[in-house]
């Protein structure tokens, strides 16, 4: 099988499990390209990103750009001569870069396009309730993830699965996809597709802060799918008032109960053995959740650490 020479584009943990799996095949990477390093923290300590530990450790050819127009970078990765760029978990790219290499430029995106176009296609998989998705390799053109469709993998979601786990299960999915791809590219083996025509598509936004509030006014069964969606990050949250404080209160995961009730959606009910939320529709019971200040924890740690529970409501 003919060996493909690559430039891997990528920054997070999702991106450099692709680029193991690359360097790992007959396939060649020829150059890695990953943000800047950043400093962070209050001791300002540089944090590289995942693929550029990786790249690091194996000795991979790196490229940082500020600018991906800047024109000596450009005319660095034309002297690469690669067949191929791959894209994963990268920021846009121009035409000028992704018109590079022969074979053209394509990039994994964690759905079955042209479903969940967007920043966070595994968060609103979950969100919605969706019992299937998947990965898509595709080529990339001037529009965000509507090039045609090279090769597409389908995953099941369990109904208690979060986006952790998800996330997890499409980036080695997803990693394996792409060398399917890449060989296929090899062996001229892939016959590339549009997207399909989508009147009413499921889209993917980025999501903000103020996106994570739980609403309590919705059926417990949507707001069950709006945790699991969101944890363990951004994670979901609520205020929650405790006497004249109101703090921010992560809920990771809990269960859901259809039942009538005569209770007004966010009332709480809690004490040492309970933290019962109601809604429209039923009752929400945090599992894990987290205090403002706080760690991570059990329901039942949770409890514990209060005296009395008169005066703690939803804020």
């Amino acid at each position: 099988m003919k060996s493909l020479k690559i430039v891997f584009f990528g920054t997070p943990e999702f991106a450099k499990t692709a680029l193991q799996a690359i360097h790992q095949s007959h396939h060649e990477v020829v150059g890695v390209v990953t943000v800047a390093d950043k400093a962070s923290g209050r001791g300002q300590k540089v944090n590289q990103s995942a693929v550029k530990q990786y790249a690091a450790e194996n000795n991979l050819a790196t490229f940082q750009p500020e600018k991906l127009r800047d024109p000596e970078f450009l005319e660095n990765m034309r002297q690469l001569e690669a067949d191929v760029f791959v894209v994963v978990a990268f920021r846009m790219m121009p035409k000028v870069l992704f018109e590079i290499p022969v074979l053209g430029t394509f990039n994994l995106h964690a759905s079955l396009l042209p479903d969940y176009r967007g920043a966070a296609p595994i968060n609103y998989a979950i969100i919605n309730g969706e019992s299937k998705t998947g990965a898509t390799t595709f080529f990339i053109n001037e529009k965000i993830d509507e090039g045609n469709i090279l090769l597409q993998n389908e995953l099941t979601i369990s109904e208690t699965e979060d986006a952790g786990q998800l996330h997890d299960r499409l980036m080695e999915t997803g990693a394996q996809l792409i060398v399917e791809t890449l060989n296929g590219l090899a062996d001229n083996t892939i016959e590339e597709k549009p997207q399909p025509e989508v009147a009413e598509p499921k889209n993917a936004f980025k999501i903000f802060k103020e996106d994570t509030r739980i609403d309590w006014n919705q059926e417990v069964n949507k707001i069950y799918n709006f945790v699991r969606g969101m944890s363990p990050y951004p994670a979901a949250f609520t205020s929650l008032k405790i006497g004249e404080d109101v703090k921010t209160l992560k809920i990771f995961k809990g269960k859901a109960e259809n039942t009538t009730h005569n209770q007004r959606a966010g009332n709480l009910e809690i004490d040492k053995q309970n933290f019962k939320i109601f809604t429209k529709d039923g009752i929400y019971f945090p599992e894990e959740v987290q205090l403002e200040g706080k760690k991570r924890m059990t329901v039942k740690d949770f409890l514990n650490g209060f005296q009395q529970f008169d005066g703690i409501s939803i804020g």
